[in-house]
């Protein structure tokens, strides 16, 4: 058994225990009323999703978020502040903290990844861009947590611990361990010498639903204020689909004009603002790669192994493209030939 099923089982009963007191809460909420019980989603960490669905018709969904591992507070705040901006995002209709449970209204079924494709990609980043700057243009300090030196270190810090030694099984020498930290040290000056907005940090392809108004905005709980192009670079450098990089090109240029109509603090000079959005989008790669390499061998979930080639390509093509940044590629295209140590997705 996994460790996140062991503990999920363990502090708060099985999966099935869980969803029966589930069930119990949501026959408080809609009295005399049947209602039916499914699945909706899962995530990387302890939280599920379930849709319930009324005898009527009407269906809601229902996040369930063990309290010892998951705080429903950021979730309900940022869904407030980010719906504030325009945005589409759940509405909190009613919530448990003690046992972990929300009761959402839905947005849906279907997400940009499941929709998306060559016809209807523009109309639907356009949208996607539209709801970023509604987001980013309402955005001020002291409200969210912010996105400073120590955490987007620490998540570069994943890259070396978990892709590096335990994904591929190798252990850098004194010269490629000084490469790397150089390269941490000159993405993470760049990411914070950027102007600073509400930053969602995993705005992309499956955490935006179609909907009306669309998108639907999921998976916001860890939202922060940090750098601007963060965000932007979760969307066309997604992780789970790619595009041409002259439709993604296209599309930095169609934000940055929006942007600027909104007065948002982007560069004035494009070709700072597209290094920026590049070595941001380093900084991210560099970082999922580590989470997925960890999602696989702490957790035992092998799907994002998948996804791994197109965010190292994304990493390469991007450190090729910068002589400061030359080192690192080369370090990239030495551990592109090491065999990964993989021998069990279980971790006891």
């Amino acid at each position: 058994m996994l460790e996140s099923a062991l503990i999920y089982s363990s502090r708060f009963g099985t999966q099935l225990e869980r969803q029966q007191r589930i069930q119990a809460w949501l026959e408080t909420q809609f009295p005399g009323t049947h209602l039916s019980l499914a699945p909706a989603s899962v995530d990387a960490s302890f939280r599920r999703y379930f849709r319930a669905t009324l005898a009527n018709g009407d269906h809601y969904i229902v996040m369930d978020a063990p309290p010892q591992y998951e705080d429903c507070r950021p979730f309900i705040d940022v869904a407030a502040l980010f719906g504030a901006s325009g945005a589409h995002t759940p509405q909190v209709l009613a919530q448990d903290l003690e046992q972990g449970f929300l009761l959402l209204t839905d947005l849906g079924d279907t997400t940009y990844l499941a929709a998306l494709n060559a016809d209807n990609a523009n109309t639907l980043y356009l949208d996607a861009l539209d709801t970023l700057i509604k987001i980013q243009a309402v955005s001020r300090p002291g409200v969210l947590p912010d996105y400073d030196r120590a955490l987007l270190e620490r998540e570069l810090r994943l890259f070396p611990d978990w892709y590096i030694a335990r994904h591929l099984g190798v252990q850098l020498d004194a010269a490629q361990t000084q490469v790397l930290e150089q390269a941490f040290t000159q993405l993470l000056d760049n990411a914070l010498a950027q102007p600073k907005v509400y930053v969602h940090r995993d705005y992309h392809s499956r955490n935006l639903m179609i909907s009306t108004p669309n998108p639907g905005v999921l998976d916001f709980q860890d939202a922060v204020y940090g750098p601007i192009t963060y965000d932007l670079v979760s969307l066309l450098r997604d992780a789970y689909i790619e595009w041409d990089e002259e439709l993604v090109l296209d599309w930095v240029i169609r934000y940055w004009e929006k942007a600027r109509r909104a007065h948002l603090p982007v560069d004035p000079d494009f070709g700072v603002f597209y290094r920026d959005f590049e070595w941001m989008g380093a900084q991210r790669q560099l970082k999922v790669l580590g989470i997925f390499a960890r999602l696989y061998h702490r957790d035992g979930k092998d799907g994002y192994l998948n996804d791994m080639p197109l965010v190292m390509r994304y990493l390469s093509a991007t450190c090729s493209r910068y002589r400061e940044l030359g080192p690192l590629a080369q370090l990239l295209d030495e551990l592109q030939g090491q065999t990964p140590a993989i021998t069990s997705g279980y971790t006891f």
